[in-house]
Parts: C-alpha cells; sequence; structure tokens
C-alpha cells in the first residue's frame, strides 16, 4: 500500500461554503494511487468539511440560511463568547456536521457522484486560513 499526504490552505470570507474538490482531486491524481481511498480532515473546531451538490448554488445558500436559523450568532443561551457572538454557534454546527471525509478511489479517480462537490463550511462571521490536510492510500 503506498501512502500520499499533503495539506490545503484556504482562504475564507466569513460565513460560507468554499467547494475545493479539484484541489482534493489534484492531489489524488500527483499520489500516483489507482485503487484506494483519499481521507480529508479539517483542522478546525469552528469550520467543517460537507459532500454536497455543486450544480446549483441556490443548495449553499440554503445550507448557509438552515443553519443560521438552526444556530442563529449571538443566541443568549451560550456562555462561551471568547472570540465573539459566533464563537459557540460555529461549535455547535461542526458538532453537527463533520471535520473529517472518506472517499473512494478508482482508476486514479475520485468517486464522487455527478454533482457532488467537496465543500470547506466556514462557521465563523470573519475570514479564517482553514488547514485540510489531504491523504490518500491505496495501491
Amino acid at each position: 500500500m503506498q501512502q500520499f499526504q499533503q495539506t490545503i490552505r484556504l482562504d475564507t470570507s466569513g460565513q460560507s461554503l468554499l467547494e475545493f474538490t479539484r484541489k482534493v482531486a489534484k492531489i489524488v491524481a500527483d499520489s500516483g494511487i489507482q485503487t484506494g481511498v483519499v481521507h480529508v480532515y479539517c483542522r478546525h473546531t469552528s469550520a467543517s468539511l460537507l459532500i454536497q451538490e455543486n450544480a446549483d448554488p441556490d443548495v449553499q445558500r440554503d445550507l448557509l440560511a438552515f443553519f443560521q436559523r438552526l444556530v442563529p450568532d449571538g443566541d443568549p443561551l451560550f456562555i462561551h463568547r471568547s472570540e465573539g457572538p459566533d464563537d459557540m454557534p460555529a461549535h455547535i454546527k461542526t458538532a453537527l456536521t463533520q471535520t473529517a471525509l472518506a472517499i473512494p478511489i478508482a482508476q486514479g479517480a475520485m468517486l464522487l457522484g455527478t454533482w457532488q462537490g467537496i465543500y470547506l463550511f466556514e462557521h465563523r462571521i470573519r475570514p479564517h486560513t482553514r488547514s485540510i490536510v489531504v491523504h490518500v492510500m491505496g495501491d
């Protein structure tokens, strides 16, 4: 079994969904691995990862609106506000989603569905630079 690992840095502009499928696909291609799995890991507690539709941008807008309604910034329920009113809501949104994805690889490419894309889900209001570890394993 071969392994290949690379870190991606993504700059966000605040609360948003940022697609980075092509960056992961390039790492998979560069690895030379034909059959295996790619593990994508977000090294943060206030941002997460999603596999979501990438054909209609309304999907991303609706996801942002839903999560804002579900866990609104500034909710008086939360005590933890060390970094502002979006601090604890960002942690809850991360807990409700995921920080790691595993995607199978066949013939040197990810086996994503036709309309699936890999997204960083930024939960904080202000811009951040996020670190994503991409680890490819297989033959």
